[in-house]
């Protein structure tokens, strides 16, 4: 908003009759009287002036633009992370706002291969906001007695399984083979055993093999094409970029949603410590807000996105990143969508084994309703 300024000159003329007293000609104090009224006059015009420009700037918007900067203070850095994967690809687009002063906040970002590179960070307050897997959200929420709370859901369903043997068709056809996959206790562990258990399959019927990421999943496959990969997008189609025997045998996302009248696998979510929501609500709005409009971004404009992508170097090439997007399942699922979806994940969970989720569900205060 523009100040009002006092015009000097009146400031001077007023100076100069007091020293000059009482004793001026008449044509004196007249040419005073003028000049006050003049300037008096200046002074209403402008005032009158301010405020057309106070109506313009309202009905352009720049006036709540204002107050709304005003609010969330230049001084406020989110600091975010996510997992190198389809939780960064959702970010994409807010990360290149970020680097252009586009988006609605100041961030520092941080991209981790692993979950256990995040969620420490944020119990010692070096973070703020993070995109882990569910079950992680769940196990923070314990171990920190209810320290952060969920935000959103960012990824739904990402898991395929990957393999040279084109005769698998089923769950149950994983019998007796090698599945390869990232570290014991994250999502496509528990998938794998959930379907294995439905399935009635025991986990003496099959050999499985953890790896500490995806590369190294698409390595092993490449020595031995026969058995299973089970891997998140975006890295499903670079390991079948890199050999042409692999393909996709099972979509996991499809085979937990049978296994469950149609409940979907919830990957991703995003948390924030408690603290930091506290003390900058407007801040955590004004993230929610860019997070939505990057996810839209990235689903509506693959092509674009998927040159972000390599550039951010989560996929090395865009015709991998524009293959994987559409089927990274990229969301931005907000308040009580977001609270009924992730519970009854976390139920199933519990029923599996409640270790992976800390021991029990989250109470209602682990989702923050917006």
């Amino acid at each position: 908003m523009k100040k009002k300024v006092l015009s000097l000159l009146l400031a001077m003329t007023m100076s100069m009759g007091l020293l000059c007293g009482c004793g001026q000609s008449d044509v004196s104090q007249n040419a005073q009287e003028e000049n006050v009224q003049e300037e008096n006059v200046q002074e209403e015009n402008a005032q009158q002036g301010t405020a057309k420009e106070t109506e313009q700037e309202i009905a352009n918007g720049t006036e709540t633009k204002e107050t709304d900067e005003d609010a969330l203070s230049d001084d406020v850095v989110i600091r975010v992370a996510s997992l190198k994967g389809p939780t960064s690809i959702g970010l994409v687009k807010l990360w290149q706002d970020a680097e252009e002063n586009k988006a609605n906040a100041n961030y520092e970002f941080t991209m981790a291969t692993a979950a256990d590179e995040i969620l420490p960070l944020v119990l010692k307050g070096d973070l703020d906001i993070a995109l882990v897997p569910a079950n992680a959200a769940a196990n923070l929420y314990q171990k920190s007695n209810g320290a952060v709370a969920v935000i959103d859901i960012n990824t739904l369903g990402v898991l395929y399984m990957v393999s040279g043997d084109d005769s698998i068709k089923s769950v149950d056809d994983l019998t007796n083979k090698t599945i390869y996959l990232t570290g014991k206790g994250t999502t496509p562990d528990l998938a794998l055993q959930y379907l294995l258990e439905t399935h009635n399959i025991q986990l003496s019927d099959v050999t499985i093999e953890y790896k500490s990421e995806a590369t190294e999943v698409a390595v092993a496959l490449s020595e031995n094409p026969d058995a299973v990969g089970l891997l998140p997008m975006p890295f499903v189609i670079a390991a079948c970029a890199q050999n042409e025997k692999l393909q996709i045998v099972l979509d996991v996302n499809a085979q937990w949603e049978t296994a469950n009248d149609g409940k979907g696998l919830v990957t991703g979510v995003t948390i924030v410590r408690k603290a930091f929501l506290e003390e900058h609500p407007d801040a955590v709005d004004a993230f929610l807000t860019d997070h939505k409009n990057s996810a839209e971004y990235v689903n509506a404009n693959v092509e674009e996105a998927a040159e972000l992508v390599v550039k951010s170097g989560i996929v090395e090439k865009a015709p991998v990143a524009q293959k994987a997007i559409p089927k990274c399942n990229i969301t931005c699922i907000t308040g009580e969508e977001m609270k009924e979806m992730l519970s009854d994940y976390l139920d199933i969970l519990e029923k599996q084994d409640a270790s992976f989720i800390g021991g029990a569900v989250p109470d209602d205060d682990f989702y923050v309703i917006k």
